[in-house]
């Protein structure tokens, strides 16, 4: 019950900033010619997001999200299902248990995600492009956890043997 609040209050923050920063994006989208995600600028501001406020975000998200994947790795060698990736695409029988639990392990990252990369973006350009924020914040989290959780059910699995 309580992580079900957290969830909800930190979906509802994240809203809130992604309201916010809705004008500022779409004048600078107007004013620009075009949206800010994966044009040249949102390639140009790549190091300076990489190295401004907010950059241990691009540490401490992936290492949170692998920590989380090898947990649940873990919990899927034990259970034997088959490895994360393999089981979404090929095992029609354990792909809604797979998808639920990878989205229940991670909701609450992929929120603090987007709104820490929506936070740095008023802070590094001094306006936040929501699209960028609910691309990249996901982005870091979703992809090593994904990798990481496939790789330690697979070795948990050959280490049994």
């Amino acid at each position: 019950m309580h992580r079900r609040w957290t969830t909800l209050a930190l979906a509802g923050l994240t809203l809130v900033v992604l309201a916010i920063s809705a004008p500022g994006a779409l004048r600078d989208a107007y004013d620009r010619g075009g949206i800010y995600l994966f044009s040249r600028a949102f390639f140009q501001n790549i190091p300076a997001r990489l190295t401004g406020p907010g950059r241990l975000r691009f540490v401490f998200q992936p290492l949170f999200a692998i920590i989380l994947g090898i947990r649940s790795g873990l919990g899927d060698a034990r259970a034997g299902r088959p490895p994360y990736l393999e089981g979404l695409a090929l095992h029609r029988g354990a792909r809604r248990e797979l998808a639920t639990s990878g989205v229940a392990s991670v909701t609450n990252l992929v929120l603090m995600g987007i709104l820490f990369d929506a936070v740095s973006q008023w802070l590094i350009l001094g306006v936040a492009h929501f699209g960028a924020a609910i691309v990249v914040g996901p982005v870091l989290i979703v992809t090593p956890y994904t990798i990481a959780r496939g790789l330690t059910n697979r070795l948990a699995r050959r280490r049994s043997r």
